[in-house]
C-alpha cells in the first residue's frame, strides 16, 4: 500500500503554482475566444444569422444538452451572455472568487458551444474539459487575488487527488487517443498524412508553404508526429526521475503545437493545447519560475499600494461558506472526489468509444450522465486519414443591374482562378469550420441560410442599383493526388437563393 502510495504521488501530482499559472493561460485563451466569437455574434448565435434557433432544433440538436444561449434568437441576449461570460473569464483571470468564476465560465462555454456545433473543433472540448477539472483543482492557491485576500499557509505545493489524477489523464490521452484514431495508411504505413494536410490550401500558412517544398523531410515528421503522440504520453507514468520525463513531455508538446500553428491555420487550437499543459511543470522547475514572478509581483505590488493610497472601496462584500464541523468537511471531500472519479469513468469509456470497438462501446442508459456535463470527447483530427478534397468558395451574386459579383471577394468580378491565398477568404477559423460542415450532405440544411444570410447583410450596405437579386455559393473542388498532382477542379454550386 505504502509503494502504490509513492507511485501515485510520484506521477499523479501537480505543483499548485503550475495549476495557478495554468489558470491563467486558459482564462487567457477563453478572453480571447470570447472577443474573436463575439465579432459574429448575429450571424453564428441570433435567429438573423445562419443557424436560427428551429433549424438548430430540428437538426444538430441533442435532447441532453444544455444551453442559456438557445433560451433567445435575439443578438441582444446574445451579446448579454458574452458579457457575463467576459466578466467570469476575467475575474478566473485575476483569481477574484476563483471557484465561481471557473464554474460560471465552463456554465457559460458548454453552453455558448451547444448553441452552435457547425463551428467547433477539437480545442473547444479541451477548453471546456480543462475548465470542468479546474472546478476541483486548487488553481487559486497562487498568483490570485483569493490568494491575497486569504492566503493559505502551505508546507508543500505539491497537490495530489482525483481531480490532479483525472487532468493528467486528461492531457496524456488526447495524444494517444488522437494516434489510435489515425488508422490509416497515410499516418501507419505510407507517412504522407503531412503532404496531404499541407496540400490543403484552406489551413496552408506561410510555414507549411515552405516545409511543403520537402517531401522526405514531410514523411519524417509524419512518422515521428505518429510516434509522439502514441508513445510520449506515456512518460508521464514513469515514475523515477518524473521531473525530466515532464520536462520531456512539456517541450516536446508546446514545440509540436507551435509547429503545427506555423504550418496550418487552426485558429485557437495550438494555445488551448499549451495551456493543457502548463499545469504539468514539475516543482523544481515552477521553484525557479515562481522566484521571477515573486520578484516581478513584488514591484507590482509597490507600485499599486502607491497609487491606491487612500482609497477605500465602498462595498465590501464577502461570501463564504464553511462548514460547521470537521466531519461535514471530510465528507464534502469525499463527494468532490467521487464526482471527480465518477466523470473521469465516464470520459475515458467515452473516448474508448470513439474507437468503435463492440467491446468499448458505452450502454445508450449512461450517456445522458456524459452529454449533459459534455464530457464526450472525438479526438479524430486528421484521422483516420487526412481530408484529401479542397477547394474554394465563390459567392456569386447577380446585382438588379445585372452586373456579376462575388462576395468573397468584396464585389469584384467572379474568377474561377484560384486565390493567391485560399486561407486569407475566411474571416477567422471559425468561418473555415463552419465552410467545412457546410460540404457534407447530412448538413445540407444548413445552406439555404447561409445564402440568404450573405444576401441579406450585402444588401443593406448597398444601394438598390448594387443589391443582390440572387445568390449562388459555389465550391471549386479541388482533389489532392500524391506527387504534388491534383484532379481536375469541379465546379459544384451548393445553393441558390433569391430575396
Amino acid at each position: 500500500m505504502h509503494l502504490l502510495r509513492q507511485y501515485l504521488d510520484r506521477v499523479f501530482y501537480t505543483d499548485t503554482r503550475a495549476l495557478s499559472l495554468m489558470r491563467i493561460w486558459v482564462a487567457s485563451v477563453l478572453l480571447l475566444d470570447i472577443c474573436i466569437r463575439a465579432t459574429d455574434l448575429e450571424a453564428h448565435y441570433s435567429n438573423m444569422g445562419v443557424l436560427p434557433l428551429h433549424v438548430l432544433h430540428a437538426n444538430a440538436w441533442n435532447q441532453y444538452f444544455f444551453s442559456l444561449h438557445a433560451l433567445s434568437g435575439m443578438w441582444q441576449f446574445q451579446a448579454f451572455l458574452f458579457v457575463v461570460a467576459g466578466a467570469a473569464a476575467i475575474c478566473l483571470l485575476l483569481g477574484y472568487h476563483t471557484r465561481w468564476a471557473t464554474f460560471v465560465s465552463w456554465l457559460l462555454l458548454l453552453s455558448l458551444q451547444n448553441r452552435n456545433p457547425l463551428i467547433s473543433q477539437s480545442g473547444d472540448s479541451l477548453l471546456r474539459m480543462l475548465l470542468f477539472w479546474g472546478m476541483f483543482l486548487p488553481w487559486h492557491r497562487h498568483y490570485s487575488l483569493d490568494a491575497r485576500r486569504s492566503p493559505v499557509l502551505e508546507t508543500t505545493t505539491r497537490y495530489l487527488s482525483m481531480a490532479s489524477a483525472a487532468y493528467l489523464c486528461q492531457v496524456a490521452w488526447v495524444y494517444v487517443f488522437t494516434a489510435l484514431l489515425k488508422s490509416g495508411p497515410d499516418w501507419t504505413t505510407d507517412g504522407t498524412a503531412l503532404y496531404y494536410a499541407l496540400s490543403l490550401d484552406q489551413i496552408l500558412m506561410p510555414g507549411g508553404r515552405i516545409l511543403y517544398q520537402y517531401p522526405l523531410l514531410m514523411k519524417q515528421l509524419t512518422h515521428i508526429t505518429y510516434f509522439m503522440e502514441l508513445w510520449l504520453p506515456f512518460v508521464l507514468l514513469i515514475p523515477w526521475r518524473n521531473t525530466w520525463f515532464r520536462m520531456i513531455f512539456f517541450v516536446a508538446i508546446v514545440g509540436l503545437h507551435i509547429g503545427i500553428s506555423l504550418t496550418l491555420f487552426v485558429g485557437l487550437f495550438y494555445l488551448i493545447s499549451i495551456s493543457a499543459v502548463m499545469g504539468l511543470l514539475p516543482t523544481p522547475v515552477m521553484d525557479v519560475i515562481d522566484r521571477y514572478l515573486r520578484h516581478g509581483y513584488i514591484k507590482v505590488q509597490r507600485r499599486w499600494a502607491q497609487w491606491g493610497q487612500g482609497w477605500r472601496s465602498p462595498v465590501n462584500l464577502r461570501v463564504q461558506f464553511s462548514w460547521s464541523s470537521p466531519q461535514w468537511a471530510e465528507s464534502f471531500r469525499y463527494l468532490r472526489e467521487g464526482v471527480v472519479l465518477a466523470s473521469f469513468a465516464l470520459a475515458l469509456w467515452w473516448n474508448l468509444s470513439t474507437l468503435n470497438k463492440p467491446y468499448f462501446q458505452m450502454p445508450s442508459e449512461f450517456h445522458w450522465a456524459t452529454l449533459v456535463p459534455r464530457l464526450d470527447q472525438n479526438w479524430s483530427m486528421f484521422a483516420p486519414n487526412v481530408f484529401k478534397e479542397d477547394g474554394w468558395y465563390i459567392l456569386e451574386g447577380t446585382t438588379n443591374s445585372n452586373r456579376k459579383v462575388d462576395l468573397n471577394q468584396q464585389g469584384k468580378e467572379p474568377d474561377t482562378a484560384k486565390p493567391a491565398s485560399v486561407m486569407s477568404l475566411f474571416k477567422n477559423d471559425r468561418w473555415r469550420k463552419y465552410s467545412e460542415n457546410y460540404l457534407f450532405v447530412p448538413n445540407e440544411y444548413m445552406r439555404p441560410y447561409y445564402c440568404f444570410y450573405l444576401l441579406r447583410r450585402w444588401n443593406e450596405e448597398h444601394p438598390q442599383p448594387e443589391q443582390i437579386k440572387e445568390l449562388n455559393v459555389i465550391y471549386m473542388k479541388e482533389v489532392s493526388l500524391p506527387d504534388y498532382k491534383t484532379e481536375p477542379i469541379k465546379r459544384e454550386v451548393l445553393c441558390h437563393c433569391r430575396p
